[in-house]
């Protein structure tokens, strides 16, 4: 639908970073790693201030001291590590410089690819993240249209509407027909050998884990003229990514003021109103603005640096939290013994270590956090998730009894057969030296009896063996996990 009260707006600067998630092959991160150093990619550090101009274009840049002075201590050690750990987040990232072009039916938009970042998580997880700067075609205004029709037909990896069928991206002088077939051929053109693909077995048309829609997250900075009102269609259209309609006119997917304004109600955050506001979807997390430049510059830094890495821990908790729901449910309780004291371990380090409530130490950042962990639903996730440990426990305990019982039964068997009756019977032919002649002439309950010692005997060192066995296998696991 087309708002005829929409008018056209332009832009002094439109800043976006998509982020996808993806699994890595178990054990294949040092390998990963390795290749995306041969393929030009850095280990980014907060000691390393070079860095803080590095990846972010020429008129912005984060500031390391800042960064590491705005997370709480126990979160910076997770995303901000000292030495490369398996337990925390890995940043490498590429500066790139890729001047493209995105053709669509109605447009073509400039943009440039400022860098790219691979951030390896734990749990065997990683994001990608594309830097970009928008720019309008011919050197023209840009408008407030383009802007969001380039993040809403970037974000797509692979074609699903027929706006996608028609949109095309130029590097080079090659066309790539789908995003996905650029990003992995030009930017991270290391990365599928290493993809795990065991979560969509069974899809019929997925290819990537974890996508909603096959699309990525939008991270976005959006800067007004000084002083250009910011309407609540402005808003709304930015959250829910509104580009451009199938005439090519601006698009808006809501004519209803009372549900536009119901849904920024539930979805912004507007403590720096009128002339700030951040919108928060389940899809996207962007910052409007139209105040003076310096000023809106040291917002994109923000979204570059402190927001960046806030909404990095939230997607990271939300997708962690589905894989382990999606590990239960894929678990057979009666086969997979193994699998279900993982999956405990698994829950237990992710609540301890890594799903802070606190994240951070200003005000204005812990609100918008914990705005986002609302809308990505973590407390619901969360409370599934425990709940989930409590059936696994319960299970674990129920299935304990029920093998210590069935062990008591058998060892009190063999106890009494081969202890009381088998002792009577055949314990003095067994004396040094084994009086084998004499046990031509047993008895059918002297055979008996004698099976079941000899059973018995083999029976306990069996159970003394995978004791050890097992006690030897948790003790490799503990020593992997420490290191």
């Amino acid at each position: 639908m087309v708002s005829p009260e929409l008018h056209e707006k332009t832009l002094e600067s439109a800043l976006m970073q998509f982020i996808f998630p993806f699994s890595v092959n178990p054990g294949s991160q040092k390998d990963f790693i390795h290749q995306l150093e041969e393929d030009g990619y850095r280990s980014f550090s907060l000691k390393n201030l070079d860095q803080q101009h590095e990846f972010y274009g020429e008129e912005y840049q984060v500031s390391h001291r800042n960064m590491e002075r705005y997370f709480l201590p126990f979160t910076a050690n997770v995303i901000f590590p000292h030495e490369p750990d398996d337990s925390t987040f890995r940043r490498l990232s590429r500066r790139l410089d890729y001047h493209c072009l995105l053709k669509t039916s109605y447009m073509n938009i400039r943009f440039t690819i400022l860098s790219a970042d691979v951030i390896l998580c734990p749990f065997d997880l990683g994001f990608i993240t594309v830097r970009t700067q928008v720019k309008s075609d011919l050197q023209e205004t840009l408008t407030f249209t383009e802007a969001l029709e380039f993040a809403n037909r970037f974000r797509a990896l692979q074609d699903i509407t027929p706006q996608d069928d028609t949109t095309f991206i130029v590097h080079d002088d090659r066309e790539y027909a789908e995003v996905e077939d650029f990003l992995f051929k030009c930017v991270v053109s290391g990365l599928l050998p290493y993809l795990d693909k065991r979560e969509m077995q069974g899809a019929y048309f997925e290819t990537m884990p974890y996508f909603v829609d096959e699309r990525m997250y939008v991270q976005a900075f959006y800067a007004f003229p000084e002083g250009e009102e910011i309407s609540q269609e402005d808003r709304y259209r930015a959250g829910r990514i509104d580009g451009v309609n199938h005439e090519g006119k601006p698009f808006i997917s809501s004519s209803n003021k009372s549900y536009i304004a119901g849904y920024l109600q539930g979805h912004e955050y507007e403590r720096w109103a009128p002339n700030t506001h951040y919108v928060i979807d389940d899809s996207s997390f962007c910052c409007i603005t139209n105040i003076e430049k310096r000023k809106a510059t040291e917002l994109a830094n923000q979204m570059y640096g402190e927001f960046y890495y806030g909404l990095l821990l939230n997607l990271f908790h939300k997708i962690v939290l589905l894989k382990l729901s999606n590990q239960y449910s894929r678990i057979s309780l009666v086969k997979n013994q193994e699998q279900i004291e993982e999956l405990i371990s698994e829950i237990t380090t992710f609540s301890s270590k890594y799903f802070f409530l606190e994240l951070v130490t200003q005000s204005q950042g812990r609100e918008i956090f914990i705005q986002l962990r609302r809308l990505f639903g973590h407390v619901n996730l969360y409370e599934e998730v425990k709940r989930t440990l409590n059936d696994l426990y319960k299970y674990q305990d129920d299935s304990s009894s029920r093998r210590s019982n069935y062990l008591l039964v058998i060892l009190t068997v063999f106890a009494v057969i081969s202890g009381i009756y088998g002792m009577n019977q055949v314990i003095d032919d067994l004396k040094y030296p084994i009086n084998w002649s004499a046990m031509r002439e047993y008895s059918f309950f002297q055979y008996l009896a004698l099976g079941v010692t000899f059973s018995g005997i083999f029976v306990g060192l069996s159970l003394g063996v995978s004791t050890l066995y097992r006690w030897g296998k948790e003790l490799l696991k503990n020593r992997r996990r420490k290191r």
